[in-house]
C-alpha cells in the first residue's frame, strides 16, 4: 500500500525539517506514489499524479494570480501534496495567495522550518514505497500459494471461506445470486448478528464493478463465476476501505471458488454443500447456540425458529452407499421436489464418501401444515424422478435441539425399508411392523441367541457344503408357504424344491407343515437379515 502524506511526515528525514501543514490539512491522507523535486512553476504537464512535490520556491512567481494558477495546475494533475523549504525564498510563510489557493483546491501544503536534504527525503520516501510494494508482492505470493493449495486439494466451499476470514481478520460470507448464504465464517464475531436480515442488507449493496467496496455497509464485494456464468458473490465485512492485499485476497478466493466448481462437475452444488453442512453440524451438536444454526438456515431461506421440524432420509435400495454422483443427483432431486411442493427445507448429502452416506432433509413446516400431505407431495415428486429411492421420515419435533432425534429415527427406518421390497411412497416407524422392531433390536444379545437357536444348524450346513438351504427356506416362507409359487421364485422344478424342503426339515429337526414352527423360523430369518444388514 502506498504511504500517505501523514506517513511521510512521520519519517525521520522529514521530521528533521520540522514540518508544519499550512493548507489542506484535511487531505493529508492522500497517497504518495513518488517524490519529485521541482523549482519551476511550469511543472504540472510533466507530472502524472500522486507525486509529492518538493521545492524551495525560489523560482515561483510573485504575482498572486500566477501563484493561484500554479497551485490549480498541481491540483488538477492530482499531486498528493506540496512541500516547501523555508529560508531561501519565503522566510516564515508562503504567500497568502498560495495558501488560499491550496485550501480552495484541497491541496496539502507543508512547510519545512529547517533546511533538510531533499535527497534524504526522496530516498526515505522511495525506500518506503518500494518496501511496501515488496511487502504487497510477497503477501500476494503467499495468498497465491495458499489458494493454489486449496484448489489442488479440492477444498470445500466452507474451507475456502474459512481461510478468507482467517487471512483477512474479518467476517467472510459467500452468497448465491438470490442473496442466500452458502457459507459464512464470522471470524470470531457473533454469527447470528452477522447473518441477521442478510438478504435485505445484501440486496442494498451493489458495487459498480466486479470487485468493489461499499462505504455504507463497509463491505468489500466480488462476483464469483467463470466463463461468463456468475453464480454468487464473496463478501468481506471490512468496515473500512480495503487495502490492496485485501482486494487480492477476495479476488484470489473468488477464483478458487469458481475453479473448484468448474473442475468438480459431478459434485453436489454449492447450495447442497451449504445445506448439508448445517444439517451435519446440527446433528453433531456443533453449534454452541441453536440460534446460530437458525440464523445460518434463515440466511439460506429456510426458517427454523418457531416451526415444526421433521428429519427425513433418502437413499437407494440395497446394501452399501451408491457412487457419489448418484447420491448428489438424488439430493438435487429431493431439493427440487421440496421447492415444487413449496416446502422450506435444508437438503444435502450427509457423510459423503463414507459407508453411511445418505441424503438428509430437514423440513421446516408451518404450524398448520399437514405432515402426511407434505411428505406425500415430496415423495411423489422424488419417485417420479428417481424410482430406486427409498424415503423415510422421523417424528415431528419442535426445537432445533430435538432434530437429531428425528433424524436418528428416520435413519433407522430407512435402513429397514431399503432392505425390503415394499412400494410405499415413504416410510415411518409404524409402517415397518415386525421387521422394524427386529431391526431396532438387532444388537440385543437375546435376539442374536434366538437366531442361532433357530437357524444355527442350517447356517452351518450351508457353510460347510456350499448349499443354499437358508435362502430356500426364506423364499418358501416369504411365499406364504405356497410351494408352487416358491419353486417358481427359486427357479427350481417342484420335485427339486420339495426335496430341498425335506432336507431343511432333517437338518433343523422341524416340521415345515407346523404353523408355529414356520412362524418362529420366519421371525428368526427376519432377525438374521437385520443382524447381517450393513447400514448404508
Amino acid at each position: 500500500m502506498l504511504p500517505t502524506v501523514d506517513d511521510v511526515l512521520r519519517l525521520e528525514a522529514v521530521r528533521r525539517g520540522q514540518p508544519r501543514v499550512v493548507a489542506g490539512g484535511d487531505r493529508t491522507g492522500n497517497r504518495v506514489r513518488w517524490v519529485h523535486v521541482a523549482e519551476i512553476a511550469d511543472i504540472a504537464h510533466l507530472l502524472h499524479g500522486g507525486e509529492l512535490v518538493l521545492t524551495t520556491g525560489i523560482a515561483l512567481p510573485d504575482e498572486p494570480e500566477r501563484l493561484r494558477t500554479y497551485i490549480g495546475e498541481l491540483a488538477d494533475v492530482g499531486v498528493s501534496g506540496l512541500m516547501i523549504e523555508l529560508g531561501r525564498r519565503y522566510a516564515t510563510e508562503p504567500p497568502p495567495a498560495l495558501i488560499a489557493a491550496a485550501e480552495e483546491n484541497g491541496l496539502p501544503v507543508i512547510v519545512l522550518a529547517h533546511e533538510p536534504a531533499f535527497v534524504d527525503i526522496t530516498e526515505s520516501v522511495h525506500s518506503r514505497i518500494l518496501q511496501d510494494q515488496f511487502d504487497e508482492l510477497r503477501a500476494s505470493e503467499q495468498l497465491h500459494e495458499i489458494f493454489t493449495r486449496l484448489s489442488v486439494e479440492g477444498a470445500s466451499t466452507e474451507e475456502v471461506v474459512r481461510q478468507v476470514a482467517a487471512l483477512g481478520g474479518h467476517p467472510a460470507v459467500l452468497e448465491n445470486l438470490a442473496h442466500q448464504v452458502l457459507a459464512a465464517d464470522a471470524g470470531g464475531a457473533d454469527a447470528s448478528e452477522l447473518l441477521s436480515a442478510w438478504e435485505t442488507r445484501s440486496r442494498a449493496v451493489r458495487p459498480g464493478r466486479r470487485t468493489g467496496y461499499d462505504p455504507t455497509s463497509g463491505w468489500l464485494v466480488t462476483t464469483v463465476g467463470a466463463r461468463g456464468e456468475d453464480w454468487g458473490r464473496l463478501i468481506i465485512d471490512l468496515g473500512s476501505p480495503p487495502s490492496p492485499r485485501e482486494t487480492v485476497l477476495i479476488e484470489r478466493a473468488a477464483t478458487t471458488l469458481a475453479l473448484g466448481r468448474l473442475l468438480d462437475r459431478h459434485a453436489e452444488s454449492v447450495e447442497r454443500q451449504a445445506h448439508g453442512t448445517i444439517i451435519a453440524r446440527i446433528l453433531a451438536h456443533a453449534y454452541a447456540d441453536p440460534q446460530e444454526a437458525a440464523a445460518r438456515a434463515r440466511a439460506l431461506g429456510v426458517p427454523l425458529s418457531g416451526r415444526r421440524l421433521l428429519g427425513a432420509v433418502l437413499r437407494h435400495r440395497g446394501p452399501g452407499a451408491p457412487p457419489a454422483g448418484e447420491l448428489s443427483a438424488l439430493a438435487e432431486t429431493a431439493a427440487a421436489a421440496c421447492k415444487d411442493a413449496r416446502l422450506a427445507a435444508l437438503v444435502g448429502v450427509l457423510d459423503e464418501g463414507g459407508p453411511h452416506a445418505r441424503v438428509g432433509v430437514l423440513a421446516s413446516l408451518p404450524a398448520r401444515a399437514d405432515v402426511e400431505t407434505a411428505l406425500t407431495e415430496i415423495a411423489t415428486r422424488v419417485r417420479g424422478r428417481s424410482e430406486g429411492a427409498v424415503m423415510a421420515a422421523g417424528s415431528v419435533v419442535e426445537t432445533i435441539r430435538d432434530v437429531r432425534r428425528s433424524f436418528l429415527e428416520a435413519e433407522q427406518v430407512a435402513d429397514v425399508a431399503a432392505r425390503g421390497s415394499g412400494a410405499r411412497l415413504f416410510y415411518r416407524l409404524p409402517d415397518l411392523r415386525l421387521r422394524g422392531l427386529l431391526h431396532l433390536l438387532r444388537d440385543d444379545a437375546r435376539v442374536q441367541t434366538f437366531v442361532e437357536r433357530e437357524l444355527g444348524r442350517l447356517l452351518e450346513y450351508d457353510a460347510q457344503r456350499g448349499a443354499d438351504l437358508t435362502r430356500i427356506l426364506e423364499i418358501y416362507l416369504d411365499s406364504g408357504r405356497n410351494k408352487a409359487v416358491a419353486a417358481q421364485r427359486a427357479h427350481l422344478s417342484r420335485p427339486a424344491f420339495y426335496e430341498r424342503l425335506r432336507r431343511i426339515e432333517r437338518v433343523l429337526d422341524a416340521d415345515l407343515d407346523d404353523v408355529e414352527s414356520c412362524v418362529s423360523l420366519h421371525v428368526a430369518l427376519l432377525a438374521l437379515s437385520s443382524v447381517r444388514w450393513e447400514r448404508p
